[in-house]
């Protein structure tokens, strides 16, 4: 069993730490706000309790699963994690300053991932001594849900590395798909413009926004 620690209480952060204690794994999410920290375990209460409704989940596994997550607002709390998933906001100055603290903190060895959906993770791991050790586990939103998860390998991550990172996601529930470190990755470089389109579709007068909308639902 590994242990793992979640950087965020928000939406991405909870669902993330709602995975991975669905999975087994002791985890502790950290937040610099105790008020996050609160909505976000109760958040994850809510979802389990969803997915008891739904049947996905009985109800003492979800109990089990809730007990499993730990909550913190100092960093120095990911002193016994295997693996450490950032999921902070998606500011390239505050991802640097959180990565340069995990390096110091986090132990030797532990891999350092960051939920990222467009941040390079080369430059990401060049703030640590282990580069090799950092890689991009970006995880599709709602997590308990979405299947996907794009793991970005920077420059100097090594075979090791992605090799568990896939393994680990796939242990998660999940379907990992390995791509490279470039701009927006794979799902952003691909939704972004498609998005922009579609609003040029409605600028244009090609149809309107429910037509658009319907033509993508049903034909794509």
């Amino acid at each position: 069993m590994q242990r793992a620690a979640v950087i965020g209480a928000g939406q991405m952060g909870n669902g993330i730490a709602h995975v991975f204690a669905v999975s087994g794994h002791e985890v502790t999410m950290i937040d610099v706000s105790a008020d996050a920290l609160a909505r976000g375990r109760d958040t994850i209460a809510k979802n389990l309790e969803r997915q008891v409704k739904k049947g996905a989940l009985d109800a003492e596994a979800a109990g089990a699963a809730l007990a499993r997550i730990q909550t913190a607002t100092a960093l120095d709390a990911v002193g016994t994690a295997q693996i450490v998933v950032e999921a902070a906001t998606e500011r390239t100055d505050l991802k640097f300053r959180i990565f340069e603290d995990l390096d110091r903190l986090a132990p030797e060895g532990a891999i350092l991932a960051s939920n990222t959906s467009s941040i390079s993770i080369t430059e990401i791991a060049a703030r640590t001594t282990r580069p090799e050790l950092v890689i991009g586990m970006h995880f599709m939103n709602p997590v308990p849900v979405m299947q996907l998860v794009e793991v970005i390998r920077g420059l100097a991550t090594s075979d090791a590395t992605t090799a568990q990172v896939m393994a680990l996601s796939r242990a998660l529930g999940k379907t990992p798909v390995e791509v490279n470190d470039f701009p927006g990755f794979v799902a952003n470089r691909i939704l972004m413009p498609m998005i922009n389109e579609a609003i040029y579709c409605v600028m244009e007068g090609v149809g309107t926004p429910e037509a658009i909308d319907t033509v993508m639902k049903l034909g794509m």
